[in-house]
């Protein structure tokens, strides 16, 4: 059978056939088909209902982040990933954080933006002015599409409108501010601003094209602080080190980059964990972070007056507990559960929490021993097992591996070889 993407009708197939079809198509052998249909806790059935075309499930290795103390209350933080060091490093610095009291979180409301484009308007500052004195009928008009929202006290809430120059000429940029209670928003924003277009266009005599959530929530806003006690984060030194390196990420976009990321291994495991939309909350951090025109780091680090360290983070965190595949997805309610959290607010506060422990695990790794020294054993079990170790000639071949600093496949089945004698 020659191969070709074109297959028609594939969507309408069931999740079996679609898999006979697939191992034609790509030449799977029968154990590649039997990964596939291997799906854990998410069944097919249930997956085929979440997306389309489905053909299986991929896993990601699910930890418990320990020692989270947060606001006087203590948190087991599940984290869906699979870089090494991630979940050890979470609760490391979250075991630090006790000393002085743990985390001290805050939320703002759970406000999302949804956007409308409003081009072709021949006076665009006119316009604007007639969209903001006929804001109360454009609200109500939102508000009517989910009643249920409402019902909760949430809502549509207020509305703003800007003028942009573009290259296709000035624009008017509605932005509908809507209270989005525990769920994330995507669906109820777009629903509303889709439903205003007419009135809009009404209003303001020119196109709308462009009617959806923006994930820059920016006043969605999570904040963390906690104070880490200088001799049990690793003396003076270190935490001199910790600011020094924070600096280069201030000054540095090329650093921060990395810096903000090492913020979201810790935010992205538990968003995936809990099967939020984990792009969204990447998208709005880095462009939160951006906001001013420089790209900035996402956290904060100081010393006090007793020269312990200080830190603090803020970031938009659009995530909800109630809706989409966070209420489906079987693991996701588990982990719901786990977590003990009783709105998005909460978890949003919660994340903000382990970014901030995992930004501080990086910079500390990187100001005193280096960073692949933490992430060394966990890098070469992986090694090990490529190179075909299993059971405990893995913990073997870790050993020689780390010892010598030699993390290598070739040199990984060289030790596997020699132990086998």
């Amino acid at each position: 059978m020659a191969k070709s993407s074109k297959i028609s009708g594939f969507y309408k197939l069931s999740v079996h056939e679609r898999l006979k079809v697939l191992q034609e198509q790509a030449e799977l052998s029968d154990e590649d088909i039997e990964v596939l249909s291997n799906t854990g806790a998410l069944t097919l059935e249930q997956a085929d209902r979440m997306i389309e075309n489905v053909v299986g499930t991929t896993e990601y290795p699910l930890g418990v982040a320990c020692n989270f103390l947060i606001d006087g209350k203590e948190y087991l933080v599940p984290m869906a990933i699979e870089e090494p060091s991630v979940v050890a490093a979470a609760s490391n610095m979250a075991k630090i954080a006790r000393v002085k009291g743990g985390f001290f979180t805050s939320a703002s409301e759970p406000v999302m933006i949804g956007q409308i484009q409003i081009t072709d308007v021949s006076d665009p500052f006119f316009a604007r002015q007639a969209i903001l004195a006929r804001k109360k009928e454009i609200i109500d008009l939102a508000n009517e599409q989910d009643p249920v929202l409402v019902k909760f006290g949430g809502g549509a809430r207020d509305i703003t409108a800007r003028v942009i120059d573009s290259i296709v000429g000035p624009m008017v940029v509605v932005h509908l501010m809507v209270d989005c209670r525990d769920a994330m928003g995507a669906n109820a924003v777009n629903t509303m601003v889709e439903a205003c277009k007419p009135l809009v266009e009404e209003i303001s005599g020119g196109k709308v094209y462009l009617r959806i959530i923006t994930n820059l929530a920016k006043f969605r806003v999570a904040r963390a602080r906690a104070v880490f006690d200088k001799k049990t984060v690793g003396g003076e030194d270190a935490v001199e080190g910790v600011i020094k390196v924070y600096a280069l990420a201030l000054a540095d976009p090329y650093r921060c980059s990395t810096h903000n990321k090492g913020i979201m291994n810790g935010i992205d495991a538990v968003t995936i964990a809990t099967c939020n939309d984990f792009r969204a909350v990447e998208a709005g951090a880095h462009s939160y972070a951006a906001m001013n025109g420089d790209y900035k780091p996402l956290t904060k680090w100081e010393k006090n007056k007793d020269g312990d360290l200080v830190g603090s983070i803020e970031l938009p965190l659009a995530v909800g507990t109630v809706g989409g595949a966070t209420s489906v997805h079987p693991v996701a309610k588990v982990a719901r559960k786990i977590l003990d959290v009783k709105s998005a607010s909460e978890l949003a506060r919660v994340m903000a929490a382990v970014g901030l422990a995992q930004n501080l695990a990086a910079l500390r790794a990187i100001a005193t021993e280096g960073i692949q020294r933490g992430h060394m054993g966990l890098h070469a079990r992986n090694i090990a097992q490529m190179a075909g170790a299993t059971g405990e000639m893995i913990d073997k071949v870790v050993e020689v591996l780390v010892k010598e600093k030699n993390v290598r496949v070739d040199r990984a089945k060289e030790v596997l070889e020699e132990l086998r004698g």
